[in-house]
């Protein structure tokens, strides 16, 4: 997968949870480039210059490449004389005055996406706690990740039916409906604004038309309820989806029942896809 902007944002969030829960003055990483078994460093914080800065990390080299190529942490007390790594960075480290150094791969669906380093200028063993804190922060991007890649994968799966909208009430357009709750029912568990939106903007996608056409205007969470219910969802199952209690999906439905002019669950998902919101 492309290394982008939004996946990006998540390792540049990752480290600053890094650099507060450790209290490790410095911190960078960055992602697995699209094809190569190398990580490129893009994002630094605490840093005092810019050796590092776009730093080409191979698999299996230096500290960062062996925590790519073992899949598991790694750290050193003294980077430039230390026994357990190669020394292929030895200039860039220590152009920035760094001496213990960890590093700690993201890992999606078994494979290595990125690493999180973080630092000390002084020689000085870093603790169980410390890597601890750093490895929870990798944990954070890894989530943020995965849930970035359940999206893609629903909307590929879902783009057949997308495409042709006169396949209504076909198998096709069923499967996008499928996909348009599912990924409704992601929103609410992603914290990151942007990716928050990106993930908006693709159900979006997904709605035939250009959105809602003048009517009742519904809350982000009565269509949520909705999209579950059109993809054949019990109140139970709903409320599992979408991390709520059931008596919660209860009221949210006869609130959009209600502004709909609703008098049953299926009248409701008609009227929601009458007005554009759901597809």
């Amino acid at each position: 997968m492309a290394v982008d902007a939004v996946d990006a944002a998540q390792i540049r969030s990752a480290l600053v949870r890094l650099r507060r829960t450790t209290g490790l003055p410095v911190a960078f990483g960055g992602l697995v480039e699209s094809g190569r078994r190398q990580v490129r460093i893009s994002e630094l914080s605490g840093t005092a210059t810019t050796a590092l800065s776009a730093l080409a990390v191979t698999a299996g080299n230096g500290l960062g490449g062996r925590a790519v190529a073992l899949s598991r942490p790694c750290a050193v007390t003294d980077y430039s004389v230390s026994r357990q790594i190669s020394h292929e960075y030895d200039l860039p480290v220590a152009a920035e005055g760094l001496r213990s150094v960890l590093a700690v791969p993201v890992v999606v669906r078994r494979r290595v996406r990125g690493v999180l380093y973080g630092a000390l200028r002084t020689a000085q063993p870093l603790g169980d706690r410390t890597l601890s804190a750093a490895v929870a922060a990798a944990r954070d991007a890894e989530q943020a990740l995965v849930l970035r890649d359940e999206a893609d994968d629903l909307l590929a799966a879902a783009a057949p039916g997308a495409s042709a909208p006169g396949a209504a009430g076909g198998a096709g357009w069923e499967q996008v409906r499928e996909a348009h709750a599912a990924l409704r029912a992601l929103v609410p568990r992603i914290t990151d604004p942007a990716l928050r939106d990106e993930l908006l903007r693709a159900c979006g996608l997904l709605v035939a038309g250009s959105g809602p056409v003048p009517g009742p205007r519904l809350a982000p969470r009565e269509v949520d309820v909705l999209a579950c219910v059109a993809a054949g969802a019990t109140n139970g199952a709903a409320a599992e989806r979408l991390g709520v209690g059931p008596e919660t999906v209860k009221s949210y439905l006869r609130s959009a029942m209600r502004k709909l002019g609703a008098r049953t669950r299926t009248e409701a998902v008609a009227a929601a896809r009458r007005t554009g919101w759901l597809p």
